[in-house]
């Protein structure tokens, strides 16, 4: 069996590195996109086939973030979901996002074929589908929900799947795609003509005003206006971090024998399967949970793998990777002026596990903002909405936070001194009247770094399945030296001495 790392995606390595320079020194454009994922790069060719010159800053290399490491399905059929977003915004609000997620799947394939992005696009159906009885009632209801927004859905008992289902609701004409593939083709198509790409170009600060200056370590873009699509909001400002809960699922790709399924499928229930296949591998992905949670084991990989090998017959299990999701309190994506009336600076973010479609209508609504029209999806969509309906759930993601915020402090440190630290793992190391984290790599080799998230001070945990230290208030992710992983947070860990 062949096993590579935890942050291996098959996507990433199936597709060349790319190499845009990074920010240096100052550069002026009309409209400046912090983030180089699906959300920024395609508002940022919108805007520029409209006229505007764009200038995307990324902090890594496209692709090679949140963007390379999902299943890439894009689909209005996203599980249940539909479901309960109807709980939460009531049938219009079910309705606006079923045909907003059709415009999402429709404008991605129409960029991939007028960019000619060569990114192994195919039309497949989705499903949704009941893995046995007591899911039954959950995918009824999704079926009932979808046909009353519009969606062409249809009933079936069986999916091309090794083993028996209790019912599925199939949405044909869907898409999947090589994401990275995908991405590298719209920044592409952004980059020349008086707009650009930089790469290797973290933003630390962003002053609204006129013009609007976007500051990396590198280098200063001025803009008349600023699109933060950088997956978790990275200004405080706007209280985005109090209303989108950070999970983290993961994925395995195995390359097997026979046939792989046809649908893109997805089970119903808290521990979904989610499935699809690449190129004689089947992607199996699922086992989510909050992140910073101390569920983020090795297990996790080990029952995604199980999966695999129980319904197929596996040559090999090639890649795992994780993936890092946004989910609002009111489970509809924030799309719009960062806060109350601004004219300058726009966010979008939010998009649960369903990016590339969430991405793209998002793009086709901020572009509309951004040219200064209107779009009926705005107050739906608008950061700074209010949802009665889901009071109670945003109170219960606070308290969440403040538990955590307020408790990891109390607990006590894991070890002594980093001499009870085995290879391979990590502790919380007491540290006078303070904690370290220090981990052991499989050399012995020591790496000690503070707890204290740069975000907003939260303690962090360490993730023994990624090998990293995930804030469970905000979702803000580190590597073992302390260098950003996952924001909000832009700066580094302290690094320290190990005690």
């Amino acid at each position: 069996m062949t096993t590579v790392s935890a942050q291996e995606s098959l996507w990433i390595d199936t597709a060349p590195a790319s190499s845009y320079p990074a920010l240096a020194g100052e550069t002026g454009v009309d409209v400046a996109v912090v983030g180089g994922g699906v959300a920024g790069l395609t508002v940022a060719l919108l805007l520029k086939r409209s006229g505007a010159r764009v200038a995307v800053v990324e902090a890594d290399r496209i692709g090679q973030g949140v963007t390379g490491c999902t299943t890439a399905k894009v689909s209005a059929l996203q599980q249940t979901l539909l479901s309960s977003i109807r709980r939460h915004q009531g049938q219009a609000g079910a309705a606006t996002y079923a045909q907003a997620s059709l415009a999402g799947v429709e404008k991605l394939a129409e960029i991939a074929a007028e960019e000619r992005i060569e990114c192994d696009l195919e039309r497949r159906p989705a499903a949704t589908y009941a893995a046995d009885k007591d899911q039954s009632d959950a995918v009824e209801a999704e079926f009932d929900v979808l046909r009353t927004a519009g969606l062409g859905v249809e009933w079936t008992g069986e999916l091309d799947l090794p083993y028996p289902i209790a019912g599925a609701v199939r949405l044909d004409d869907q898409v999947q795609i090589h994401p990275v593939k995908y991405a590298q083709g719209l920044a592409r198509a952004v980059d020349g003509d008086g707009s650009a790409v930089f790469e290797r170009s973290r933003v630390m600060r962003v002053e609204d005003g006129r013009p609007c200056r976007v500051k990396t370590e590198g280098g200063v873009v001025s803009a008349s206006r600023v699109v933060i699509a950088t997956h978790y909001p990275l200004l405080d400002r706007g209280v985005f971090f109090a209303r989108l809960e950070p999970e983290r699922s993961y994925c395995v790709a195995a390359r097997i024998r026979g046939s792989a399924p046809y649908e893109m499928s997805i089970s119903a229930g808290g521990n979904a399967r989610s499935l699809r296949s690449y190129d004689g591998h089947v992607i199996v992905g699922g086992e989510g949970h909050p992140t910073g949670s101390s569920d983020s084991t090795p297990e996790r990989y080990r029952a995604l793998e199980d999966f695999a090998r129980r319904h197929w017959e596996v040559e090999a299990l090639t890649h795992r990777w994780s993936a890092h999701d946004q989910e609002p309190y009111d489970l509809l994506p924030v799309i719009g002026p960062y806060i109350p009336r601004s004219s300058t600076l726009f966010v979008t973010s939010g998009f649960q596990k369903w990016g590339f479609t969430s991405a793209t209508f998002a793009a086709i609504l901020l572009a509309e903002q951004l040219g200064g029209g209107s779009h009926p999806w705005a107050d739906r969509f608008s950061p700074n909405r209010a949802t009665l309906r889901s009071a109670p759930r945003l109170a219960r993601m606070n308290a969440k936070v403040g538990i955590d915020l307020v408790g990891d402090r109390l607990w006590p440190a894991q070890a002594s001194s980093a001499q009870e630290v085995p290879r391979g793992e990590a502790k919380v190391v007491r540290d006078g009247v303070g904690k370290t984290g220090v981990y052991r790599d499989e050399q012995g080799g020591l790496h000690a770094v503070s707890v204290r998230c740069t975000h907003l001070g939260c303690l962090l945990r360490f993730n023994s399945a990624e090998r990293s230290w995930d804030c469970p208030c905000h979702g803000s992710r580190f590597d073992v030296d302390g260098e950003v992983l996952e924001g909000p947070a832009v700066r580094p860990l302290e690094r320290r001495e190990a005690p």
